[in-house]
């Protein structure tokens, strides 16, 4: 099964993909760790980033599904190009690919979150506020789940997803 998060930053997929993982005991694919690793190479400041890392991601995705594990890709998956192309992996790989949105709708508690937390990765430059309110974010369609962060712990959040997911 290929689970394929997605959402604004500061909503808590990060969180829920670390917890989840270690939960069903899955392979966790970061894309921001994968931009990062790339920028470090200096391969960033020789030509442009574009998709890069949802590319390496989805390559490694497939490569984990292929031989049997359980995936989970954290990124935000903000147009429906990127949300096609991870379908598109667990189709190639035989898989049920679960579409889940992680939003968070109380914006006073999602700003707070974007304005208090602390980069996990070395170099990794988070977004401000303005830069979330000003990124392009494309209503999710095909999302099977939709889960809500605000107001609640990361462990009923995951709980909630997990009760979600199918059985296969």
């Amino acid at each position: 099964m290929l689970i394929i998060l997605g959402g604004l930053p500061g909503t808590g997929k990060t969180s829920v993909a670390r917890q989840l993982a270690l939960r069903l005991g899955a392979v966790h694919i970061r894309i921001d760790t994968i931009e990062q690793a790339i920028r470090d190479t200096g391969a960033a400041a020789r030509q442009s980033m574009a998709d890069s890392g949802y590319r390496v991601g989805y390559g490694v995705s497939g490569d984990n599904l292929a031989i049997g594990r359980m995936v989970i890709a954290d990124s935000v998956n903000p147009i429906e190009l990127t949300r096609a192309a991870w379908r598109a992996v667990a189709e190639r790989a035989g898989v049920r690919g679960i579409e889940v949105e992680i939003v968070c709708s109380d914006a006073d508690e999602h700003r707070r979150r974007i304005e208090t937390r602390r980069p996990d990765v070395p170099g990794l430059r988070l977004p401000t506020w303005d830069d979330v309110l000003a990124r392009r974010y494309e209503p999710w369609e095909s999302a099977d789940l939709v889960i809500d962060t605000a107001g609640r712990g990361l462990d009923e959040a995951v709980a909630q997803l997990v009760s979600r997911l199918p059985a296969d």
